[in-house]
């Protein structure tokens, strides 16, 4: 039976597309449940998906967005790359950011599903691993000037084959990774994959192929209709914005700026990055892939969020990133970082459309900053590897009609990378939390205020702990728009038992921390939407009350009088403040 003699069912085009996404929530869940990390099973920094026969999405949960668009694109490259040498029973590891991956950190694994004798799809999911090789634990090494430095590089290799385990494929990799926790991570990466293969079997036993491969095209379709329509509430044009990148871990004072054009023609839209700076010497560069990542996940968060995520959402899509530039580094860079540009990309992206669709377009989100401890813990004798999730998790930009959530994270993350438990970071670190908090007047003012951000601190519990901090988000603030007030700025600090106060760089590392340090971290909150004047009066009163806006802040920025103690609107006091 071929597709053209098949009747599509409306109904049954429904059903499947909700069975794919339920598909790739239940591997979520699966991963989630099974992993021993924390980046995954706690901060869920990774991402789950199904594909068609061609490596074409067919549907994604996408914990964290940065990740998830960079599935598809390898998927593809792997199908080419095997060819007719793919069997039932394989599983293919890959990390390789010179052939379409992300970040090498980012491991994805890869098992293709075969119904009745025929390759029909694949199951996909890729994690954020504790270790990855190169010179430093954890992964991230600001010193880096090229790969081989920052990570062992995984090209497509199929650790599994016709369902037997190549031991020592398996082994090689293994070897070249410092903690054991990566292979039990990678074990349930295989384990969801497991779990979408045989829900999607179960699919396509109940619908059969021809049924499934009819509907599928359908849906890709009818999903290009969608995003077609909402590019077409874009007025044609070309719209220019731009993002900046500041210090690339080698040359201080160094600022690389970021510049797309946006043509938006028809039920087309295409982002161009010419003119963008070159690539750095250091590990501040990004892929293609990556750079491509963050360009989708932002426009999405200015359509219609129904649309359903397959093939047929990127069709309308183009992305220019010519090679040698900061956002598409190639080979052999270092490209560690890749994944942190994706703030002032979008940065970029709301610079250009904001003129265009007002209403659609947050301010700035806070950018990152954040650190990696990693060491030994005496009291277990054991290594520990922790990216600090509670500490980078500023506030998002308002959008018209909506204050910032607060204490979200980057835009990358969209929401998705979540806090670590307060009592497992003790458990999985030597350090002691000593608050973690929302930040008071942290957030752009606005007539909708920005998210807020948060103040936290731990005490260092190891005499072996390094130290390395990342990010751009102490240079600039999140900006604020149509008269909203920009945030404030990031910050990490580190106080010494002997009285010393070091503020490092947003790209260091720093070795031998001493037992003893207080580590102290601002993430700030969001920028503002609207002039603030315009707040309603009892909206800041109840700030006030709830300490999100400080008397004093409430007074100055907003023109609002509230009593510190009452916490009533001083009327008569207000209108004078707010007509001056």
């Amino acid at each position: 039976m071929t597709e053209d003699r098949i009747n599509i069912d409306p109904i049954l085009l429904s059903v499947f597309a909700r069975a794919f996404r339920s598909i790739t929530d239940e591997m979520s869940i699966s991963l989630t449940k099974t992993a021993r990390s924390p980046i995954l099973c706690e901060a869920k920094d990774f991402v789950t998906g199904l594909y068609d026969a061609d490596g074409r999405m067919l549907e994604q949960t996408e914990n964290l967005p940065i990740l998830a668009f960079s599935l598809a694109p390898v998927c593809k490259y792997i199908r080419r790359y095997f060819g007719d040498e793919l069997y039932e029973g394989d599983v293919i590891f890959h990390n390789d950011v010179f052939s379409m991956g992300n970040q090498n950190n980012d491991v994805a694994v890869y098992k293709p599903i075969f119904f009745e004798g025929e390759l029909v799809a694949w199951a996909a999911c890729k994690g954020h691993q504790a270790d990855i090789g190169g010179a430093v634990a954890g992964g991230y090494n600001p010193n880096a000037t090229e790969v081989w430095q920052e990570a062992l590089r995984i090209p497509p290799v199929k650790v599994y084959e016709k369902g037997k385990l190549r031991k020592d494929v398996w082994e090689l990799i293994f070897a070249n990774i410092r903690f054991p926790i990566v292979e039990e991570d990678m074990r349930a990466e295989m384990g969801a994959c497991v779990v979408g293969e045989r829900r999607l079997l179960a699919l396509l036993a109940k619908y059969g192929r021809a049924i499934f491969e009819a509907h599928k095209e359908a849906l890709y379709d009818s999903t290009q209709k969608m995003m077609e329509a909402e590019i077409a509430k874009i007025p044609n044009g070309v719209y220019r914005g731009e993002g900046y990148v500041y210090y690339d871990g080698k040359n201080e004072g160094s600022k690389y700026t970021i510049r797309v054009a946006i043509t938006v023609e028809d039920r087309r839209i295409r982002f161009d990055y010419t003119g963008t700076d070159p690539r750095t010497n250091g590990f501040v560069n990004g892929t293609y892939t990556s750079s491509a990542s963050a360009t989708v996940l932002t426009f999405l968060q200015m359509i219609n969020p129904a649309i359903p995520h397959n093939e047929g959402m990127t069709r309308p899509i183009e992305i220019v990133i010519p090679e040698g530039t900061i956002l598409n580094a190639g080979y052999p860079k270092a490209t560690t970082f890749g994944n942190h540009l994706c703030p002032p990309n979008a940065d970029a992206i709301q610079r250009a459309l904001a003129p265009v669709i007002p209403e659609r377009v947050t301010a700035g989100w806070n950018n990152l900053l954040t650190s990696l401890s990693t060491g030994v813990d005496a009291e277990k004798n054991d290594k520990f590897v922790d990216i600090l999730f509670m500490g980078m998790k500023g506030g998002s930009g308002a959008l018209k009609g909506t204050d910032g959530y607060d204490h979200i994270g980057m835009i990358d993350a969209s929401g998705g990378v979540l806090d670590q438990d307060y009592e497992m970071f003790e458990q999985q670190t030597p350090h002691t939390l000593l608050h973690h908090e929302l930040l008071c007047d942290s957030a752009g003012a606005g007539e909708w205020r920005g998210g807020l951000g948060t103040e936290m601190a731990y005490r260092v519990g190891s005499e072996e702990t390094q130290i390395v901090t990342f990010g751009d988000g102490d240079f600039e603030p999140p900006f604020g728009l149509f008269g909203g007030k920009d945030a404030n700025l990031n910050l990490i600090e580190l106080r010494y038992p002997d009285g010393r106060t070091l503020k490092p760089r947003n790209k260091d590392l720093l070795t031998q921390v001493p037992k003893g340090t207080v580590y102290y971290q601002i993430a700030s909150g969001g920028g503002g939407w609207g002039e603030p004047k315009r707040r309603a009066p009892e909206k800041v009163a109840a700030e006030v009350k709830n300490g999100v806006v400080s008397v004093e802040a409430a007074r100055a920025v907003y023109g609002v009088a509230v009593d510190p103690e009452t916490f009533a609107v001083d009327r008569a006091a207000t209108a004078k403040l707010r007509s001056a």
